[in-house]
């Protein structure tokens, strides 16, 4: 290893966790070392520029939206621990949500009682049972642990309709579950409360000065950030972390390395043996393509009036992982506008996710993946135009992402937005020093991340060394 003084952490990946655990040790006196293989920060909440415009991806919304002043919820919390003040984010909330199941559908906002009066309306003789399962979830915590019951048959023991079911779990699996058609109890009441309990919000401008924001506190508190820098490899012996070998060579001496890579990457990082302990048989499958389309006006001129619309066009709720590169069949539609107090937009814009297939994309030569990328924009227009008015006279521009674009820039085997089916909250692997932040340790959504991130400071990277 290099001659000089040894960083008390290296941070892997400069999203959401990995920025905030680094502010939260750099809060401490930490010398602490961000690195990126990318240009931007971010990771898959991040934005990109294409012909002038700008195109954000990864925020449909930010979750847990509540209040200034509301104690102890994950959104004041973090902002608190991180010293990022709540109304420089300028939130606006949702304007109201939809999902939609075959002829079922139910609303939602981020008043409760919306979606109280929806099931009642809808399903008059499950209203009572509905009311026994929001009491109980409400007085649960956010960390419960992990046990035989899934989500799923949580609300079927409770709800016995598996219309209503379905209507109730699809938005949390879109939002967060790597396992098909289900997810584990602790996620599921994590996103339950994130997504009904307290909502959906946006910041004014879109993820830009979240991201800003968070690493300009880094940087003022004295941490160290170097983009374009990928790790080739987790320098460790004996058992202990030692440090980390960049893409060129370079080897950074680290007290500690915390990860936001993912466990499957994360360990093969660290050589063959450690990487054949969890291998990537055990990575993620479910991935998504997904299309943003600007258009010559504001989309709620046109009609869309959703902030978000979840929807399966059969009679049951369909997340899994397709046959073909990409199904039309269940997908989120995003309609940045639809929130309060938003500045005005220069172009309309309409976001559309898809499950996919990763494999036939990663495999695809250029010609061909060009080709792939069209078709999916165009029979995505397709599919948008069964819930909304048709924006095909209107587009100005598009772009969509698909499995190999967030394999390359999260690094994640499969595209797998959520990583591997398997969480552990602890964060811990086989090495000494070496811990994982992010979606692997069970956190969801952006402020999730961020709890992640700070979460793995105090337990394990604040500790003495």
């Amino acid at each position: 290893m290099s001659a000089s003084q040894p960083y008390d952490t290296i941070l892997i990946g400069a999203g959401m966790s990995g920025l905030a655990a680094g502010i939260r040790l750099a809060q401490f006196d930490q010398r602490v070392l961000l690195l990126d293989r990318h240009y931007l920060w971010g990771g898959l909440n991040s934005y990109y520029k294409q012909k002038g415009r700008r195109f954000d991806v990864g925020l449909h919304a930010l979750t847990n939206y509540v209040p200034k002043g509301t104690r102890g919820r994950p959104l004041t919390r973090i902002l608190r621990q991180l010293r990022i003040p709540y109304d420089s984010l300028r939130l606006g909330e949702q304007r109201g949500s939809r999902c939609k199941v075959g002829d079922c559908e139910l609303r939602f906002s981020n008043d409760f009682e919306l979606l109280r009066g929806e099931v009642a309306k809808s399903f008059p003789d499950r209203a009572a049972a509905f009311d026994v399962m929001a009491r109980e979830l409400e007085e649960l915590p956010f960390d419960v642990p992990a046990g035989t019951e899934s989500g799923r048959q949580y609300l079927t023991r409770h709800l016995h309709d598996p219309h209503l079911v379905d209507l109730l779990l699809l938005p949390i699996l879109f939002y967060g579950s790597p396992t098909p058609r289900d997810i584990d109890m602790p996620s599921f009441v994590v996103l339950w409360k994130s997504l009904y309990e307290e909502g959906f919000a946006r910041p004014a401008g879109g993820i830009r000065p979240l991201l800003d924001a968070l690493r300009q506190r880094y940087l003022d508190l004295g941490g160290e950030l170097r983009m374009k820098t990928g790790v080739a490899e987790i320098v460790h012996s004996g058992g202990q972390v030692q440090g980390v070998r960049l893409d060129d060579g370079t080897e950074v001496e680290g007290k500690r390395v915390v990860s936001s890579a993912g466990r499957v990457e994360t360990l093969a990082l660290c050589g063959p043996e450690l990487a054949s302990s969890f291998g990537p048989d055990r990575a993620g499958r479910l991935t998504f393509v997904e299309s943003t389309t600007l258009i010559d006006q504001p989309a709620p001129d046109l009609g869309w009036k959703d902030t978000i619309l979840f929807f399966s066009r059969g009679q049951t709720a369909v997340y899994e992982e397709p046959a073909d590169p990409v199904s039309y069949e269940s997908g989120v539609i995003c309609c940045p506008e639809n929130y309060a107090g938003q500045d005005p937009e220069p172009e309309g814009v309409l976001r559309l996710t898809l499950v996919a297939k990763a494999e036939p994309w990663k495999a695809m030569g250029p010609d061909e993946y060009a080709a792939a990328k069209e078709q999916a924009w165009s029979r995505g227009l397709d599919t948008l135009a069964q819930f909304g008015p048709d924006i095909r006279p209107h587009v100005v521009a598009k772009d969509t992402f698909t499995p190999s674009t967030i394999e390359r820039f999260t690094g994640h085997l499969n595209g797998a937005v959520y990583g591997c089916p398997h969480k552990d909250r602890s964060g811990e692997t086989p090495l000494d020093g070496l811990y994982l932040c992010g979606t692997d340790q069970g956190y969801l959504g952006i402020v999730g991340a961020m709890l992640s991130g700070v979460a793995m400071a105090n337990r394990h990277a604040l500790m003495p060394a």
